[in-house]
């Protein structure tokens, strides 16, 4: 016993002093199956060796970032991380042959790879691609590559700054049909969400939810094509928008609403007209931010539109009110003052007026003072007094009835300005109230639309 546990070391001690060493190479492996570039075999054919059976490609992609999302020309452009599995039937050795190697990497150009393309795609890509594939001693095929997609993506802007985007990735081979390549997704929704939150290294003004995955077939001119669909769905982050777009809309409204205490109508109204041309300028930022195409008009717009309409109302009432504060003074400005017509020319020194009644009364009076007085001096003497009489009761008359006229113009007047201006004070708390109530239920509703998900 104890001789042949001699002989058993003896052997393999020398086995390992004077047997030499066992070298392998990956160059074997290839030799082995004589892969290279030239041989067609390997490069054109798909790797089947029945036809009938189908290849089966187990695909994953993931998401590790989010490079940006444009409304305008509605272009989503993911940074993604697919990883394609199949058997290529052709391939196939022993480890324990090559000194335990199980994987080889070699070159894109010496094997078959499916012809798979992203339907939305926009752009070509414009980063370098994995140029090597990786297989294994039993024929699996693994081709890795970093993809940086630029597609297209239907926006749906309704409750911008708050929406929500769906953007799709479909996967689908361009040449064959499922009777030669079968797609089917390597891992499900919840695995390929879980991964991309954990790599995702940028998402820009986007927050990533999750990732939906879904097996179609479509028929396209009477062969069935077999589909993966990955949906990403993603929520605007609408802080910076809130800041920068909405609360100075907000800002303006709230500047027009004080500005009803102005009490200089002038400086009122163009302090109203300024605060248009400010919502203007908003009105262009908005232009340049949304697409030109939308299927629903989106909040945002209806939000700056309708608060544009009431501060218009708001500066057409003031318009108003500042005309009929006005319209009094302008009638007043117009219309001559009445006086009472004088039916006796004044004339110091002058001859009286045979039809007038008062020089009639005058020449009565005068001719039974004459009687007592024999004296033609006298006579003229009194006569002069009597026409001074005359001139001043005629006089005390006329202030008398202009006094009047005066008078009842300053209580018109007054009545008039006390008229306008109180309907324009009326116009105007009315208006007021009004504009306040229906500013307040616009703004409650729509802040509810847009919190409704």
């Amino acid at each position: 016993m104890n001789s042949l546990a001699f002989c058993v070391f003896c052997l393999l001690f020398l086995k390992e002093e004077v047997l030499p060493k066992r070298v392998c190479s990956k160059q074997d492996v290839l030799d082995y199956l004589n892969l290279t570039r030239d041989n067609e075999k390997f490069t054109t054919c798909r790797p089947a060796l029945d036809w009938t059976h189908p290849t089966i490609l187990y695909i994953d992609i993931y998401l590790y970032g989010i490079l940006s999302v444009i409304e305008k020309s509605q272009i989503f452009v993911p940074l993604l991380w697919m990883s394609v599995i199949w058997n290529n039937e052709r391939i196939s050795w022993d480890p324990q042959d090559f000194c335990g190697i199980n994987k080889v990497i070699l070159p894109k150009e010496m094997l078959w790879k499916p012809d798979l393309f992203v339907l939305e795609i926009a752009e070509k890509e414009d980063g370098p691609l994995n140029p090597y594939l990786l297989i294994s001693h039993d024929g699996k095929v693994i081709m890795e590559d970093d993809h940086k997609i630029v597609s297209t993506c239907t926006m749906d802007v309704h409750k911008f700054p708050f929406d929500t985007q769906t953007c799709h990735i479909t996967v689908s081979s361009v040449n064959h049909s499922d009777e030669e390549i079968k797609l089917v997704p390597a891992s499900n929704a919840s695995k390929v969400t879980q991964t991309a939150r954990e790599n995702l290294m940028t998402q820009g003004e986007w927050e990533f939810l999750n990732i939906s995955v879904s097996h179609q077939r479509q028929n396209f001119d009477g062969q069935i094509f077999e589909m993966i669909k990955y949906t990403i769905s993603i929520r605007r982050m609408p802080l910076m928008h809130v800041i920068n777009f909405q609360l100075p809309i907000l800002f303006f409204l709230i500047v027009d609403l004080a500005s009803f205490f102005i009490p200089d109508k002038g400086e009122k109204l163009c302090f109203k007209v300024t605060v248009l041309l400010g919502i203007s300028v908003l009105l262009l930022i908005l232009n340049d931010i949304l697409p030109s195409k939308s299927h629903k008009c989106p909040l945002i717009a209806t939000y700056v539109i309708v608060i544009f309409s009431f501060m218009l109302l708001s500066l057409l009432e003031t318009i108003l009110v500042i005309h009929l504060i006005n319209l009094n003074s302008e009638q007043d400005s117009k219309e001559p003052i009445q006086r009472p017509e004088i039916h006796n020319t004044l004339q110091l020194g002058g001859t009286d007026t045979p039809n007038s009644e008062t020089d009639k009364r005058k020449d009565d009076y005068i001719s039974e003072l004459e009687a007592p007085f024999e004296s033609l001096m006298l006579k003229e003497i009194y006569k002069a007094k009597m026409n001074d009489v005359h001139l001043l009761q005629i006089i005390l008359e006329e202030l008398q009835s202009l006094k009047q006229t005066l008078v009842l113009y300053a209580w018109k007047t007054k009545n008039n300005q006390k008229y306008w201006k109180g309907l324009a004070k009326c116009i105007n708390r009315v208006f007021f109230v009004c504009y306040l109530s229906s500013i307040s239920i616009f703004l409650f509703i729509i802040f509810l639309e847009w919190r409704d998900e």
